[in-house]
Order: structure tokens, then C-alpha cells, then sequence
């Protein structure tokens, strides 16, 4: 059955305590989004986070604290690390949903299992790569987009002025350094692209990339590379898929990320990042392909490198603490 849902413009002052007061059972208030209050962007350990106003004010209205914001798990903030030190907490089915799948890849994954990593968040695909490959989690790690520029420039390749410019103005310099280490180390499980296009005189252009041009932009896959990169995915038991391939929002270079992401629709285990690789599954109309679509970019990518959510590790505590 549907119910009205009433929404009040405050937190914890007055008019919200109130407003709390005066339900009755059944009824469902919204209040004010907690990033309005300048507490809750400040980043503090549980305890900290357990004494200031906000997390004191909220607690003080309610019996139990469901968390279902994934989206935000990644981040030590006020109402996610101490609402739970402070009162009664439990993970909400999202939530649940999301580190139970998440968890998965981990262990009991259908094998191989293939990491494709692109897009822009260098620094993050790299600790990813780091993680999975070290730990024996990925039999291989694809690379593409502005992370497969990264990894060949670590090859000594040129890339071409453009897209080594967008690498400096992304301060992934040091980035480099990594994936040299990550070749060295892990050199035959990671898979780097052969072909790209370019934008050359307007059109798109294809080149081995030992020939990239020197004045012209890596915008996708070259089509050599989209048909094998497709088949070592389409071969894969599970994939966990991070970031586009190129440029997607340009029809002539959305090839790459389109093939790519039908391939990975049709492996046993699919996992999407969140992020724009979300939105591109959306627009293909391949969602229900995937067994799972993560609601949180930062949260899912911090989860894949190990670490343990600030948002987790809290609702674990909260079970010590009151049961």
C-alpha cells in the first residue's frame, strides 16, 4: 500500500524534534538532507563523529538507525560512522544487496575472472589492478580508456601529445610509475589495447599504437582490438566493469564501450561499477543482463581494493555494541 511521506526543511532543531514527536505508528517523515548540515562534510573517526551536534541530535530522535546509502559507505562522516556507535544500527537491503555481491568476486566468483578498467579515475583502477591481481582475485585485467594510456605510455609508447596532456592536467603522472611496476610484476595478466582511434581531419582514424599520430586525440579502441578485448570478456565467468572505453558521448567513438559492454551482458557473473559505465547500460537498454548494476561509483571501487568500508566497518561495531 502506498503511504504519504512528509517532508520538513530541518534536521535535528526544533521543528524536526517536534515533527518526530507527533507520529504515530506507520507514518514516514523526510527531513533535510544531512549534507546540508557543515558537520556531516567533515570526514572523523566513529567516536569523534559519535559526539558532535548532528549525530547527538539525530540519535536522540529514533530507536534504530537503518543505513542504506552504499553510495556514501566509502566515507568516514558524521551520521554514517557515528550514528552507529551512538544507537542501534542495521545495513538496509540495498546496502545488504550491494556488499553481498560485491563480495562475491572475492571468492566462489565463476572463473576467469576479468577486470575491465577505463575511464578517467586512474589512481582508482590502478589500486584496483593492484589488489586483484596481487591477491590472485582477477585471472586478468583489461585496460582501457584513459587507464590504457596511462599503461602504455608505462610501455614506452607515444601516445601523442593530446592524451598525454590530458594526463598531466589530471596529475596522473605518477601514475605511470605504478603501472610500470604492475607490467613488471604482473605483465601477461594485464591486457593492453593494440589498436586505438583517433580524431583525424574530423574523421575517425585507426592505428596500431605504434603509430599513434603525434597531434591527434586516443578517443576509443581501434575495431582490431574491440573484436578481441569482446572475446576475452565474452569468454570470461565473471566480470567486474569499470569505466568506458572512449569518448561514448560521441557517437563515432562509442563503439569501443558499446562492444565491450554487450560482450560483458552475456558472461555468467557481471558486475558495473556505477558511474557513467551505469548510464551507457542504461542507454543500450541492457540492464537486466547484468547480475549486478552497483549504485555507488567511489564505494564499489574502494570495496574492490580491499579495504574495508568506514560505512561497514561501523554497522559492525554497532552489532557489538547494542546487539
Amino acid at each position: 500500500a502506498k503511504r504519504p511521506v512528509k517532508y520538513i526543511d530541518d534536521i535535528f532543531g526544533h521543528y524536526a524534534r517536534e515533527s518526530v514527536r507527533s507520529l504515530k505508528a506507520g507514518d514516514i517523515l523526510m527531513l533535510e538532507n544531512v549534507r546540508f548540515n557543515a558537520e556531516e562534510n567533515l570526514t572523523m573517526k566513529p567516536e569523534e563523529a559519535a559526539r558532535c551536534h548532528l549525530v547527538r541530535g539525530l540519535a536522540a530522535l529514533g530507536d534504530l538507525f537503518v543505513n542504506d546509502a552504499f553510495g556514501t559507505a566509502h566515507r568516514s562522516q558524521p551520521t554514517i560512522v557515528g550514528l552507529p556507535v551512538a544507537m542501534k544500527s542495521v545495513a538496509g537491503l540495498l546496502m545488504e544487496r550491494e556488499v553481498l555481491t560485491l563480495s562475491k568476486v572475492f571468492s566462489n566468483a565463476p572463473r576467469p575472472v576479468s577486470v575491465v578498467l577505463g575511464g578517467t579515475k586512474v589512481d582508482d583502477s590502478i589500486a584496483v589492478a593492484e589488489h586483484m591481481l596481487k591477491d590472485h582475485i582477477a585471472d586478468q585485467v583489461i585496460v582501457i580508456g584513459v587507464v590504457a594510456n596511462v599503461f602504455l605510455l608505462a610501455m614506452g609508447y607515444d601516445i601523442g601529445r593530446p592524451s598525454a596532456q590530458l594526463i598531466q592536467q589530471l596529475k596522473y603522472e605518477k601514475e605511470i610509475g605504478k603501472a610500470k611496476e604492475i607490467l613488471r610484476e604482473f605483465g601477461d595478466r594485464i591486457i593492453v589495447p593494440e589498436w586505438v582511434a583517433v580524431r583525424e581531419g574530423g574523421a575517425r582514424t585507426e592505428y596500431p599504437v605504434s603509430a599513434i599520430p603525434s597531434d591527434a586525440p586516443v578517443l576509443d579502441l581501434g575495431m582490431d582490438s574491440v573484436l578481441r578485448l569482446s572475446d576475452r570478456v565474452r569468454e570470461s565467468g565473471t566480470v567486474v566493469f569499470n569505466g568506458p572505453a572512449g569518448v561514448f558521448e560521441d557517437r563515432d567513438f562509442a563503439t569501443g564501450t558499446y562492444e565491450l559492454l554487450k560482450a560483458a551482458a552475456k558472461t555468467p557473473f557481471s558486475i558495473i561499477g556505477g558511474g557513467h559505465t551505469a548510464a551507457v547500460v542504461e542507454q543500450l537498454g541492457i540492464e537486466r543482463d547484468f547480475s549486478h548494476i552497483s549504485t555507488g561509483g567511489g564505494a564499489c571501487i574502494e570495496f574492490l581494493t580491499g579495504k574495508k568500508l568506514p560505512a561497514v566497518e561501523a554497522l559492525e561495531r554497532s552489532k557489538e555494541l547494542f546487539g
